[in-house]
């Protein structure tokens, strides 16, 4: 499928400041998805408010905004610049969060502006709640219990009707925001509180806690045609109920026979299918450590700080092959930029080890608590490779 020639000027939306659970891994893919954009000959406008990034050199874009990521501020860049595309899923959570607002207020529609690599339905689908957890059960995949509230005395409800401990999830937050596990009511009610007001959408999930369970990602790709391959799959040494942000996670995975993964990839590519997703996505899991009994946690529909490790890790340019993507090239068409003889559809295949340790910051937050949860809490992460997991 030939690359989508009325796609000329495209506006890509970045990540903000770097911030407790949004680091520098955003810059690293936009600056690669804008300099993918720019290969193919293609007017690039950046707006991103952070200016101590790689993305906002002048080199990498033909314009470059640094200003504050706020809806009114694209609607007059929109104006102004006159893109006829967005790509918003190499900014993290922010850019999405924008696009939807975009999208949802008509004014996309009233400019004659697309979003590429991804649809507003996709992005609802995998982000809120109550359509994730209804699409997950149309292609029977096992969610843990839970129930979308919108007030406190609902969550309070419903825990009380599953028992305690239960997992807050907001919708619409990155790095697990406003989230946590309570333990008893009175925590539940200050969490809930946070978790509902820093949602987007004023949503949050309750579902019963699987804390201790193996947690498990896999990276995928998939582009237009539904073509779809795994990049890499990722095993959390922490168990789930801390953030994988916090976790030290190994690729490839360590403790899962055949069976698992095998299992736990199908269920994956069955996921990127049904939600419809163009591009990179990272899709969680938890595994329980004596069974075959499995859970999806959430899909990210977007490139995100799992993919910059899966990145580094297989040398597999997601945000670059992404962007590709997001212009109409299927896999089979985008060549391997370091071999130029294979294609972006060819599996990565590791036959080395690599950790990835979190970067946080309790020495310049004295007063933090040091507690691990599901909020991350991390500002940048270390990595190394080896032939084994226990080489120095």
């Amino acid at each position: 499928m030939p690359r989508d020639m009325s796609i000329k000027k495209v506006l890509v939306i970045g990540s903000g400041p770097i911030v407790i659970g949004q680091a520098a891994e955003f810059d690293y893919a936009g600056t690669q998805a804008c300099r993918s954009l720019k290969e193919e000959n293609l007017e690039v406008v950046l707006l991103n408010s952070n200016p101590a990034t790689i993305m906002t050199d002048k080199d990498i874009a033909d314009r470059v905004y640094i200003e504050p990521l706020t809806l009114e501020v694209v609607e007059q860049l929109i104006q102004k610049e006159e893109p006829d595309s967005i790509l918003p899923t190499l900014g993290g959570q922010a850019g999405l969060n924008l696009a939807m607002e975009l999208e949802e207020s008509g004014f996309l529609q009233e400019h004659h502006v697309r979003l590429i690599g991804t649809t507003s339905e996709t992005i609802k689908k995998a982000e809120d709640r109550l359509e994730f957890k209804a699409a997950m059960e149309k292609i029977g995949e096992p969610v843990a219990a839970s129930l979308v509230v919108e007030s406190v005395e609902d969550g309070l409800a419903f825990a009380n009707k599953i028992g305690y401990p239960v997992v807050l999830r907001p919708a619409y937050t990155l790095g697990g925001s406003g989230g946590g596990i309570a333990h008893d009511s009175h925590q539940l009610m200050e969490i809930l509180e946070n978790g509902l007001r820093l949602s987007r959408v004023g949503q949050v999930l309750v579902e019963r806690c699987i804390a201790g369970w193996k947690e498990i990602e896999y990276e995928v790709m998939r582009d237009g045609n539904g073509n779809c391959i795994t990049v890499c799959n990722m095993e959390n040494i922490d168990p789930v109920g801390v953030h994988t942000g916090d976790s030290i996670v190994v690729a490839p995975s360590q403790t899962l026979g055949d069976r698992e993964y095998q299992m736990l990839r199908t269920s994956a590519l069955k996921i990127i299918d049904e939600l419809k997703i163009t591009g990179g996505c990272n899709v969680q899991y938890a595994l329980h450590p004596k069974s075959f009994e499995y859970c999806v946690i959430e899909v990210n529909p977007r490139v995100s700080r799992s993919s910059a490790l899966a990145s580094k890790a297989t040398g597999y340019p997601i945000a670059k092959v992404a962007a590709k993507i997001a212009l109409g090239y299927t896999l089979d068409e985008i060549k391997n930029a370091i071999t130029h003889k294979t294609y972006a559809s060819f599996e990565p295949m590791l036959d080395y080890c690599v950790v990835k340790i979190p970067r946080l910051p309790f020495d310049k937050f004295i007063s933090a608590k040091r507690t691990l949860t599901t909020q991350m809490k991390a500002t940048g992460e270390v990595m190394s490779i080896c032939d084994n997991l226990k080489a120095p």
